[in-house]
């Protein structure tokens, strides 16, 4: 058997058992060491900071951002402040991984008054915003306090975000674990006319039941021709023989993802898949070999694309070839800065974590696409998990 069909999705969820050994969650130093960091990059007064991924990094609050404001207010020195709605406020000191300060509004409140009430408290005459702050709430901070300058807070966020701790790393290797033994069982599922949805919810229930914060974070599942596009076609597909699968799926641990694709063929691969496959795990080889400290992003995107080009692709992002980035950042946000990508000359840093993807599509036929994540180490890289064996063996 090579790993593809022969059992069926009940079999497989019955033997998964939580995840022996999780990884253990940030501790509240560790939040500390970021807050300090922050404040040693600012070159403003303060930064804000909204609901989502950057404000679970900081302050350990895994809140989706909405529209009412929930944020913190992080001065150069000194310790920060949270604003939140009053009725929320029970949730919110639960979920903090900090101390802070807690400055509350009614629903019929302006928490953008609120929070230029604070800016001025703290003698902030300028303020960072988070770059994933929703425009109307910077434009809701801007009205109320139009006296404060109010640059971007990029360079604070991702100056803290794109190096990760041995603690953010062993998160995400269980993540990436979890999805690679996901896909293993999904390979073996496979049979004539299974379609893309019962893969999907296979997919999910694997990741649930492996103990993932919400099943899969995102998941495609493409056969044949729907595979040449990169995030697949809407509609169901049924799988025939000969088709070739590919599957991109990741979910979260503690916050933390995953994102692993495997490509494979569902019975006799052709000579032209085999050789496309076999272009695509030389690319990706090339790229993870290229990795070094100092080395720009935008190298390990090139040095792909050269691999390509010598096998008769375009050297570009023209079809046949990689009509995207060879990788992106990954942490707490799925892709995240920086990025493998012509004009990122952000130089590689030990702890810096990316996905490695350098796809070949061909149009009208189908795409291959090998995705693995490693982290960049002192005198390299280092793969979070084994890159796919062979074509006929994916999981070797």
């Amino acid at each position: 058997m090579n790993g593809i069909g022969g059992s069926t999705a009940e079999r497989e969820l019955a033997d998964l058992k939580p995840w022996p050994n999780p990884a253990a969650p940030i501790t509240r130093d560790e939040r500390l060491a970021r807050l300090a960091k922050a404040q040693s990059l600012m070159t403003t007064d303060a930064v804000i900071i909204g609901a989502g991924a950057s404000l679970r990094y900081f302050a350990g609050v895994g809140w989706n951002a909405t529209e009412r404001l929930v944020a913190m207010i992080l001065p150069r020195s000194g310790a920060p402040v949270m604003i939140c709605p009053r009725f929320e406020l029970g949730s919110l000191q639960a979920a903090m991984g900090i101390e802070a300060g807690i400055r509350l509004w009614e629903e019929h409140e302006s928490p953008y008054a609120l929070t230029a009430r604070v800016l001025g408290e703290i003698g902030a005459a300028s303020l960072a915003i988070d770059p994933a702050l929703a425009f109307f709430m910077f434009d809701g901070l801007r009205q109320a306090a139009p006296e404060v300058g109010m640059p971007s807070a990029a360079s604070v966020v991702d100056g803290c975000r794109m190096i990760k701790s041995p603690a953010e790393i062993a998160l995400m290797s269980q993540a990436k674990a979890m999805t690679l033994e996901v896909h293993r069982r999904a390979a073996r599922i496979l049979r004539p006319g299974i379609t893309t949805g019962e893969v999907r919810r296979f997919i999910d229930q694997a990741h649930r039941a492996l103990g993932a914060d919400d099943g899969s974070s995102f998941c495609a599942v493409q056969f044949g021709e729907a595979s040449a596009y990169p995030h697949g076609l809407p509609g169901e597909q049924a799988l025939a023989d000969g088709d070739l699968v590919l599957i991109d799926t990741g979910c979260r641990v503690q916050g933390y993802n995953s994102d692993i694709t495997r490509t494979y063929v569902f019975g006799q691969a052709t000579q032209e898949q085999a050789r496309v496959w076999a272009v695509e795990k030389k690319a990706q080889a090339a790229a993870f070999a290229a990795v070094k400290p100092g080395v720009p992003c935008e190298e390990i995107d090139a040095v792909a694309r050269r691999v390509l080009a010598a096998e008769g692709f375009s050297p570009d992002y023209d079809l046949p070839g990689l009509p995207h980035r060879t990788g992106h950042g990954i942490g707490l946000s799925i892709h995240e800065a920086p990025y493998l990508v012509r004009g990122d000359k952000t130089p590689l840093q030990p702890g810096m974590c990316f996905s490695n993807e350098p796809m070949i599509v061909i149009p009208g036929a189908f795409g291959v696409r090998l995705e693995d994540h490693f982290h960049v180490t002192g005198d390299g890289a280092a793969w979070f998990t084994e890159p796919q064996h062979s074509l006929e063996k994916p999981f070797g």
